[in-house]
């Protein structure tokens, strides 16, 4: 099933010091709403059936969000929702946005939550979210955003506390977070396969990797085009064909670093996107993986 995370807009109204959707300059492009249908249309038309409202924070523009949801549903397309939570300040208010997003066809709503995230809206509009979408029934998960470090323990005991769906996703390194100090990490050496679900961002240029893709910017790797100059068949067939995208699915980055000749000791050191802005921002590294991709690469498994 093709899926993509759907850049409406970049703007966000609270400024996280870990974001990877934005870097130090402030960027508040926004699509034109007849331009967003049109494209949602056209993705519609090229079989894709998962939509995620994602990158800045979609409830800025609820009564545009709540036309896209409405039109994602006509045309037969799952819908996610990617928020702060920073509008569900009462239970009141949320249970009418929640309701009207219900009607309009919402499947499922995604809080980001973390020690960042919690600096600028309080805990319990996370709770009042999680409990607006269990009474509407909508389903939804909170991506709780973490270093892993013992500061996140009570954000953690918060949402075991009050029973919440939560899942652990690392911080990524870029963006905002890229200058942020790293301590040695050691994992198990394992595959790390990406589905890598595109993104379009509210530009209209198309990236193949939904999470930092985008500021690759040295080699552009995940690049897919603009829908200025191509169709969204289009980009969403290179996304599908690239060899070297397909060894990342299929094989996984710790396999491609290990071919590449990255020390299994430095691999399972590597933080989420790391060892990937290793392998493909890197001119010289990129085009050695691009020319085996279609054939010594993907035999590189154990």
């Amino acid at each position: 099933m093709r899926k993509i995370a759907f850049g409406y807009s970049t703007r966000c109204n609270i400024r996280c010091a870990h974001c990877v959707a934005a870097g130090d300059m402030v960027d508040d492009a926004k699509m034109e709403l007849a331009r967003a249908k049109e494209v949602i249309r056209e993705m519609a038309a090229a079989g894709v059936r998962g939509m995620s409202f994602t990158a800045g924070e979609p409830f800025i523009y609820f009564d545009d969000l709540l036309e896209l949801v409405g039109l994602c549903r006509e045309v037969k397309m799952y819908t996610r929702i990617v928020t702060n939570s920073s509008w569900a300040k009462t239970p009141e208010k949320t249970e009418q946005w929640l309701g009207m997003l219900k009607e309009s066809g919402l499947s499922q709503l995604r809080m980001s939550y973390s020690r960042w995230h919690q600096q600028h809206v309080p805990q319990q509009n996370v709770l009042n979210a999680a409990d607006g979408c269990r009474k509407e029934g909508i389903d939804y998960f909170i991506s709780f955003v973490t270093d892993f470090t013992r500061e996140d323990d009570p954000y953690e005991q918060f949402l075991r506390d009050n029973k919440l769906k939560f899942f652990p996703e690392p911080v990524i390194y870029a963006g905002r977070a890229e200058t942020f100090g790293r301590k040695k990490i050691f994992t198990d050496y394992q595959e790390n396969r990406c589905a890598m679900n595109p993104y379009l961002a509210p530009d209209l240029n198309m990236y193949a990797c939904c999470d930092a893709g985008s500021h690759f910017t040295t080699t552009n790797f995940f690049l897919l085009g603009n829908l200025e100059n191509h169709s969204i068949d289009q980009l969403l067939t290179k996304s599908e064909n690239v060899p070297l995208y397909n060894c990342i699915r299929s094989m996984g980055i710790s396999n491609i670093a290990s071919f590449a000749g990255v020390k299994a000791r430095e691999i399972v050191t590597y933080r989420k996107c790391e060892l990937c802005k290793v392998l493909f921002d890197s001119p010289g590294m990129l085009k050695f993986l691009q020319d085996a991709a279609g054939s010594a690469l993907p035999n590189w498994v154990r």
